[in-house]
Formats: structure tokens, sequence, C-alpha cells
């Protein structure tokens, strides 16, 4: 036979191999001395099905057999299963097939065919990520994606919540307050200007807008390029395998996949009571108002309710926060009261602890003004308290409750809709996955979306292995002065590993930039929690400063790389940098020791 690299050759070999697979009820390329490859010939054995099995390794032509297959299926290993002209996969997916009914449906010529291999519901960053994975795969991909408005009428583009409402304009404000604070920083570095600066928040947001309006076009030129098919309908399951589709104008189409990823993510919660749905506000409406919101009540201390504060008082506005208990739950709180007492030195109010009972509308207007009604955690004490606006940031909940997973089964967590799933996205309806904020117990993160999704895609169509790493992922909060942190809280470490194993150094520090304005003296914050059970490694780092997304983002490397005490002191620092501080921690917090910085 001539080599593979001759082209009537190769085509001879791929004619080959395709008669095989079509002559065969049941073919499997396999390996004489592969383990799994005999664990799927018995499993066919024990169904009493004849299997018809090409020793790969027992053939001249074994390797560019293999290569060939890689080519037709996508996967590189064996044992490579096809049930009546069908690709199953390999050992693991031949075995889930068995337990799911599927391979039985194989053997009896029963299974049905589908209008697409994947359908993702959902256009945010993990479901599109997910479907152009796929697609460069080689599937047939559907997406839906469909923005049900607000109460205000709020609605947007293809992208999901990071790039409309989320992540993206809101790093662009917070950009917008940084500089009103460089621009005040500049006049001490010598910069003269006599006009009075102020801030126009009309084209804040026309200028924020008109990007966000590129990205959504962007993206819908890159599911095209793809040949992945999108449609901007609200997506129902109406019975196993089969969705419907409705635009709109109310237009419904019905459509089929054998795989189904759920992709959905949050919207912003309510709180039920009397107001606010009619005069409050959420993150989904901000970032698009028409008009400044001007003194704003802030009612949450979620991080989306302290960046938004953060960036409002940044600009110049009134601005308040109402906290029912603890700032950032689910963060070190050493780090969160840190992050919070530089907001209220700078100007943002706090009332805590504190829940409001109803909102009134006092005037109409663009803004208006509201009376809130609040009241005590802690006590019968009742407040009240007048705001042109009212934004509530208290949470978020999973979009699964209207699109009909009771109809094929998919279980969910029923007080906040999210989705419980294995180690490989999947709920408990085998062709139905799971990915992105909608995920019981896991990181509601654009990048982690992101990887689940591309991973995900290569394990279904790809014979790829490799999971989404859920463990030490590093994540910022842009509040004023920022918060990175990648692994465990110091209180979730010592719950772990108990108080007398972790040992945590930490330190003040005072930015350069910062000393020739005078501000910020020995504000911003670093620590690190060490386990000193395991060669004092880094099980927590945390930092409250500048461009902290930058900092953690290195770090975060080196902590799943096993950073440890000992490396980060025989590390050379950049200077002079805020980043430096973690290559000097010498003082422990049980030391009690001074931890003020007096020179750089």
């Amino acid at each position: 036979m001539p080599p593979t690299g001759c082209g009537s050759g190769r085509d001879e070999m791929k004619t080959q191999i395709q008669a095989l697979i079509d002559s065969n009820q049941v073919m499997v390329f396999s390996k004489s001395y592969c383990p799994f490859c005999v664990k799927v010939k018995d499993l066919f054995k024990e169904l009493n099905v004849a299997v018809h099995a090409v020793e790969l390794d027992l053939i001249d032509e074994g390797s560019n057999f293999q290569d060939i297959l890689l080519e037709i299926t996508g996967q590189k290993t064996v044992p490579n299963v096809f049930v009546n002209k069908t690709h199953v996969g390999g050992c693991d997916k031949t075995l889930q097939a068995h337990k799911d009914g599927m391979l039985q449906k194989l053997l009896e010529g029963s299974i049905e065919t589908y209008e697409y291999d994947l359908i993702v519901i959902g256009g945010g960053s993990g479901g599109l990520a997910c479907s152009k994975e796929a697609a460069t795969l080689g599937k047939k991909v559907l997406v839906l994606d469909y923005v049900v408005p607000t109460p205000k009428g709020t609605t947007w583009g293809l992208g999901g919540t990071c790039v409309n409402v989320g992540c993206i304009p809101k790093k662009l404000m917070h950009q917008a307050a940084l500089l009103g604070t460089a621009l005040k920083d500049s006049r001490n570095f010598g910069w003269e200007y006599e006009e009075k600066v102020k801030h126009n928040w009309q084209t804040m947001i026309e200028s924020i807008s008109n990007y966000i309006g590129s990205l959504n076009w962007g993206y819908r030129v890159e599911l095209r390029d793809k040949n992945v098919t999108y449609m901007n309908s609200y997506a129902e399951f109406v019975e196993p395998h089969k969705i419907k589709a409705t635009n709109k104008r109310g237009k419904e189409t019905f459509h089929t996949a054998a795989t189904f990823v759920l992709a959905t993510g949050e919207r912003p919660r309510y709180l039920g009571i009397p107001g606010d749905k009619e005069y409050c506000i959420t993150s989904d409406d901000l970032f698009s108002l028409p008009y400044c919101p001007g003194k704003t009540l802030v009612i949450g201390a979620s991080y989306v309710a302290l960046e938004c504060a953060g960036f409002l008082a940044g600009i110049g506005l009134d601005v308040t926060v109402m906290v029912r208990s603890i700032l950032l739950r689910g963060f070190d709180q050493e780090m969160a009261e840190r992050a919070g007492t530089y907001m209220k030195d700078h100007g943002v109010k706090f009332i805590r602890p504190f829940v409001p009972t109803k909102i009134e509308q006092l005037e109409e207007g663009t803004p208006g003004k509201l009376k809130v009604t609040a009241k005590s955690t802690e006590s019968d004490e009742m407040i009240e308290g007048e705001y042109n606006t009212v934004l509530i940031a208290v949470g978020r909940d999973a979009c699964t409750g209207k699109i009909g997973l009771d109809k094929v089964g998919v279980e969910i967590n029923e007080k906040n809709g999210k989705v419980p799933v294995n180690d490989e996205e999947q709920t408990n309806v085998p062709y139905i996955y799971a990915i992105g904020d909608i995920l019981e117990g896991k990181w509601e993160l654009t990048p982690v979306a992101i990887q689940a999704g591309k991973l995900l895609a290569r394990r279904l169509f790809d014979g790829r292995s490799l999971k989404c790493d859920y463990v030490n992922v590093p994540t910022t909060v842009f509040t004023p002065l920022e918060y990175g942190c990648c692994g465990l809280s110091e209180e979730k470490a010592i719950e772990l590993y108990g108080e007398e194993n972790i040992e945590v150094y930490h330190s003040l520090f005072w930015p350069l930039e910062c000393t020739v304005p005078s501000r910020d003296n020995n504000k911003c914050y670093s620590k690190i929690v060490c386990n000193k059970l395991d060669n004092e490694r880094v099980v927590g780092f945390h930092y409250l400063g500048p461009n902290a997304g930058e900092v953690t983002q290195g770090f975060g490397v080196a902590i799943k790389c096993g950073l440890t005490k000992e490396l980060l002191d025989n590390t050379t620092g950049i200077h002079p940098t805020c980043a430096e501080v973690f290559t000097t921690l010498g003082i422990t917090k049980r030391s009690g020791a001074d931890i003020t910085q007096k020179g750089c």
C-alpha cells in the first residue's frame, strides 16, 4: 500500500476504514495490549454482541489508520468504537452510553437522528466559548440567547452579563472614577489647569455603550464565521432532546439535538418588598442608565454592591450603602472590612445593620425622588431616607426556573435555581450539561465559564479528558481600593487546618504614586495564609491595593504551581512596585508586631 502522504493511498485507506465501519454492527479499532480496549470488548461479550476488532498494533499501517481515525472522529486514543455506523467514542464514553441506555438504542438501530449535534442555551461567555469550540471540532451547533427585559425595560445584545451589564462596563466605570482621583493627584505632580473639572454621565454612558455594541457585533460575526447557528430566541424544553424557541415577535420553532449545554447565567434578585420592582434599579439597568443617578442608595454588600457604590462615589455622587450584616460574604472578612473602611474614609456612607422594608416614590423624574424605610436587624429601630436612585445588589438567581427543565427531569436547587453537576459538568440527565454561574457550589466568574465551556466541548467531541479546575481561582473585587485574592480566606484555612497549623504573614504598605499627593498612607494591605503542615505552602493570597487584578493574576499561576513562603522569600522583588511587598513579608499576625511601612 502506498504511504499515507500520497493522496490516492490515503484516500484508499480512508475508504477501507469507512467500509469496515459500514459493514459491521460493532466496529472497534483497538490495540491488543490496551486494558481499556479489553474492557470494551468484554462489555460487548457480556451483551452477546459480535465485535469486529482491528488491532492497530498488529498491522503494518496501524499508525496511519489511527491518523485517519483522528481526522474522521477527532479522537486520538483507542479503543475507537462505532455501533451501526455511529461513532460512540472511547472506553469511558462507551461505558457511559451503556449506563444511560444509549448503547442499547444504537445496537437496536433505534437511535434518533437529531437536527443538531449540540444546542447551547445561553449566549454569554461560557455558552459562546463552548459553541465555538464544538463548531471548530466539526459539530453542527445552535446557540439560543434571549434577554428578558428588566422591570425598567432594559435589555441588551449577545454576549451575556459580563460584556453587557457586568465585568466590562463595571471596569470601565471604575476606570472613570480612578481618572477622577488621578486628576486631583496631578496638581501635586505639577499639572496646572484653571477650568473646573466635572464629570458628564451621558458622555461616559455613550462611550461605553458604543464599545459594548462593537463587542456584540463581533460575537455575532464570530459565530457566523465558525458556522454556529444563532437565534435570538427564548429556549424551553418541551420533551427529551427537544426545545421550543420563541422569538420577540412570539414566533415559535422547534429544534432537537443529541446534546444540550445550559449556560443561562443569572439575573439580579429583588427584595420582595413594596416598591422594589416599581422604583428601584439593579446592575442590569445601571450601566446603560440614560441619566445621572444622583444621590444613590445601594442596598446590599456583595461585590456588585461595593463596586457600584465605589465608582459612583468616585465620579462625585452622594452614595450610601445599606448593609444587612457583613461585607463581601464568602471573602476574607479582614480584607472585606479594610476595603469597606477605605470606602468610608473616601466619602461612601454605610448604614448597618439595616434592611429596607418599603420604597415609595415622592417625585417622578430622571432621576426622581424616593423614600426608603428600613429596619434594624438587631432591634426595632426604624429609619427613613430620601434618595434619587435606589440600586438593589443583594445577590443573583440562576435563570433556570422557566426553561422546562422539569419536563426533562433535570434537578435544580429550588431555592436559587442552581444546577448540581458532576466533575464533568454533567447534570443528572446524561445528555444535558451545565456551565457558568448556574452551577451549584462553583465560582461565578467569566474566565471560569469560558474555560469550562471550551474543555467540555473538547471532552464531548474531541476525545479529550481534561476537566475544568475550580480550585485556587484568582479573582479581584474592583472597589476603590481594589481587592485581589486567590485560594482560601484566613477563616476557611483555620477551619480546614486548625489555627495552630496556619501562619499568616502580613504588611501594610504605601504605593509610591500616592506619596507625593500624600494620600492613603499605609491603607494598602497584603497577607498570605500558609499551611505549616505542608512546608508553609501558600493556601491563601490577599492583596488590597492598586492594580489588584494585574498583581493577583501572576501570583495565581505561582499558587497553582505550589508556591511556598520560602519561594517568595527567595524571589527578588521589582522596585518600586506594590507587588514586591510579597517578597519581603516577615511579620506574622500571631506576633502582634507593628506592620506599618515606614519607608520605601
